[in-house]
């Protein structure tokens, strides 16, 4: 029996489902988890690619490979087409990507018993905020990427139409909902009417290039890369005079998906040099030790734990352990600090999702219901930013990771 798959490849989670008498039926990839993180490692011992939670157990267990996540960001980019070797072979972003997708098709099909030809991709409105041409080579990317897993076909559907699809119960014929997807790289909207029996209609559609890593790159570089190093003084090699850091290690660091690529000799011998100059030379210390020890997504998974902590109201005292730097060590955030630091970034996300009314002619009181969906959207900022601009629209919280595979699921019957 062959079967169309929905398939939510997301920048930190992905899921896959399909619809079962009118209902969605999401698969589990994983165990009995519901959703898959989005991470492959190269384990250069075993020389197989490891995915999920495994991918990222081999990574914290210290084994010897490359670990990469937050992939998606890259399409659309010269990144994609880069070629380097793994595992004994030449390979670019595409075939990661491909098999990383491959490998959702082969554990549905195992789970299932069907076999899936065509796929059903949800896809953010828009990869790149302010750039058609990437945007258009972010698509064929993807597009290559599934036929390359093994897919016949594909086709795409909005991310925020699927959490649509899937929410369309929350309203009353003829309420206006706003759909507020805060993924991990992107922030989509989608405005809909409840039309009554099974539909609804779609009115726009509207997408920003910010999401959760941008959050967690916001607040590494504002919390823990100081403690690396950013923003020191540089002695000048001849002479008193210094300067600051430079930023481009640091800002790298800070970033998901560009961690991988610092794990060069020129990279580690460029913090070297600065620590041979640096003032502070303890901290640029810890900076060779991270390079050194390869602990970049160490780093970046304690910034996003600490996050998550910040914005639970039940925890008094947030903060980020940086065990990996010294033992027992850890740097307070908190939540009111957190706020002010990413307000910044929720307000882009709120101003965009006004674009969403602007572009459907309906004005903020004219929104019955604001329909949160995607992990970052349950930060307590991104709540306010919204509801800021949209005060009169109940709030109602789809499933926070599943909304969109869902919707997927459903579409695809």
């Amino acid at each position: 029996m062959t079967g169309t798959l929905g398939i939510d490849f997301g920048t930190s989670n992905s899921a896959a489902g399909i619809c079962v008498d009118g209902r969605p039926h999401i698969i589990p990839l994983e165990a009995d988890e519901l959703t898959l993180p989005t991470a492959v490692f190269f384990d250069f011992e075993q020389q197989k690619m490891l995915m999920g939670a495994a991918a990222a157990a081999a990574m914290r267990d210290r084994q010897e490979g490359r670990y990469m996540r937050g992939l998606k960001s890259l399409l659309g980019t010269a990144l994609m087409r880069e070629r380097r070797m793994l595992l004994g072979e030449r390979l670019d972003f595409v075939d990661i990507i491909a098999r990383f997708l491959r490998e959702v098709k082969i554990r549905a099909e195992a789970a299932t018993g069907q076999t899936f030809t065509h796929a059903l991709s949800g896809r953010p409105v828009r990869f790149h905020s302010d750039n058609e041409r990437r945007n258009h080579q972010a698509l064929a990317d993807l597009k290559e990427a599934y036929a390359r897993a093994g897919f016949d076909h594909v086709t795409f559907m909005n991310e925020p139409e699927a959490a649509a699809r899937a929410n369309r119960d929350a309203l009353s014929p003829g309420d206006l909902g706003l759909v507020v997807d805060i993924g991990g790289g992107t922030s989509d909207f989608t405005l809909f009417r409840q039309s009554g029996a099974t539909g609804i209609d779609i009115l726009s559609s509207h997408g920003v290039r910010i999401g959760g890593t941008d959050f967690d790159r916001l607040l590494s570089i504002k919390r823990v890369m100081p403690q690396l190093g950013m923003g020191s003084d540089i002695r000048h090699a001849f002479g008193k005079e210094t300067h600051a850091a430079p930023n481009a290690i640091f800002n790298d660091l800070a970033t998901w998906q560009k961690i991988p690529f610092l794990y060069t000799r020129e990279t580690l011998r460029a913090a070297k040099e600065l620590h041979k100059h640096a003032v502070e030379e303890r901290r640029l210390g810890r900076l060779v030790k991270v390079l050194e020890q390869e602990l970049g997504h160490d780093l970046a998974f304690a910034v996003e734990a600490g996050k998550i902590m910040a914005n639970d109201p039940d925890v008094t005292e947030p903060g980020i352990r940086v065990d990996m730097l010294k033992p027992g060590a850890r740097l307070p955030l908190p939540a009111d600090w957190m706020t002010r630091k990413l307000a910044g970034l929720a307000d882009e996300i709120g101003a965009a999702a006004t674009v969403a009314l602007r572009d459907a002619g309906v004005t903020p009181d004219q929104v019955s219901k604001l329909i949160f969906v995607g992990g970052s959207s349950l930060m307590q900022v991104v709540e306010d930013a919204l509801t800021r601009r949209m005060p009169t629209a109940e709030v109602h919280r789809g499933a926070a990771l599943t909304a969109i595979v869902d919707g997927l699921a459903l579409a695809t019957a």
